[in-house]
């Protein structure tokens, strides 16, 4: 099933779904044998990859709609564990992972060669910190989670910086520099940058060897797109676009708390999230999303 974009929005803020399965783990043994297996295998990990799979084709939020991208977030995170928690082996083996892979195989639809070239899949990439092999490290789990090469466009959405200090070229640069890396080695088709001013995105523009395509601003801080930055992006045809994420997608207190929500006792104070990559897979011929989920990846600190 796929929908229409405008249909996609108007669902995804006012229609309640549906609870997630626990599947059919009905009686208290069962779920309190999933819990211990839970608290076992989170322990004894250092890195969480979690996929929630094509949010389309399933209702899988919590039963209130979320009001947020960061409410949905959390409760795409909580539900994916829970299921994935609930449908595990009861008996697990001696050697427990050190990364877990969160992906539930029935909610996960690879893109086929056949319909590749029918689909554009775009990604907006949201880091925590400045690191850079976090970007690569995505786009890699990106096109091997949705079964492709290269990824038709990317957004980058820099580390939220500290209250009262503005974005920099300085902070870019780096990241940047990455992306065009991806360019080159043809895993990303085109690269765009997140509320970036006319400013901000002329130094880019001039600095940069591969050129931003795209710039998405938020509107709900300024209504109206700048007139200097409208004429700007129509001069060297940068596409402006709009979104409504805020500064920071999930807080370090929201992750933990998505993923404690998910099974009982388990121990998060260590668990930091990375990154957050969410996509969407769109069929160019209608205009319809056909995909849309997230891709989170995680890790425990080693100070502890």
């Amino acid at each position: 099933m796929t929908l229409p974009i405008h249909l996609w929005l108007i669902l995804t803020r006012f229609s309640c779904a549906t609870p997630y399965s626990h599947c059919g783990l009905t009686d208290s043994h069962g779920v309190m044998e999933s819990h211990v297996n839970a608290k076992r295998l989170f322990n004894h990990a250092t890195t969480l990859k979690l996929h929630t799979g094509n949010l389309v084709n399933r209702s899988r939020l919590k039963k209130k709609c979320p009001s947020s991208p960061s409410e949905e977030l959390q409760d795409c995170i909580q539900g994916t564990l829970s299921e994935w928690f609930a449908a595990m082996p009861s008996s697990l083996d001696s050697e427990l992972p050190i990364v877990l892979d969160c992906t539930i195989p029935k909610n996960t639809e690879a893109i086929t060669p056949e319909e590749r070239e029918e689909l554009k899949v775009s990604v907006k990439l949201f880091l925590t910190e400045s690191h850079c092999s976090s970007i690569r490290s995505a786009v890699d789990m990106a096109c091997l989670s949705l079964g492709v090469s290269q990824l038709d466009s990317v957004i980058i959405a820099p580390p939220p910086l500290p209250e009262g200090e503005a974005q920099t070229l300085t902070h870019l640069q780096p990241l940047w520099e990455e992306l065009e890396s991806l360019v080159q080695s043809q895993k990303i088709a085109a690269i765009g940058t997140s509320e970036l001013d006319k400013t901000l995105l002329e130094q880019l523009y001039n600095w940069a060897q591969i050129k931003p395509s795209s710039n998405q601003v938020n509107l709900a801080s300024c209504c109206v797109m700048p007139p200097d930055l409208t004429a700007f992006a129509k001069e060297f045809d940068i596409q402006l676009l709009t979104h409504n994420d805020p500064k920071e997608l999930m807080s370090a207190a929201g992750f933990q708390e998505a993923v404690q929500g998910s099974s009982k006792d388990l121990q998060v104070a260590d668990w930091k999230l990375e990154w957050v990559l969410r996509y969407s897979i769109i069929v160019k011929s209608r205009g319809i999303i056909k995909a849309k989920g997230y891709i989170v990846h995680a890790k425990k600190s080693s100070d502890h």
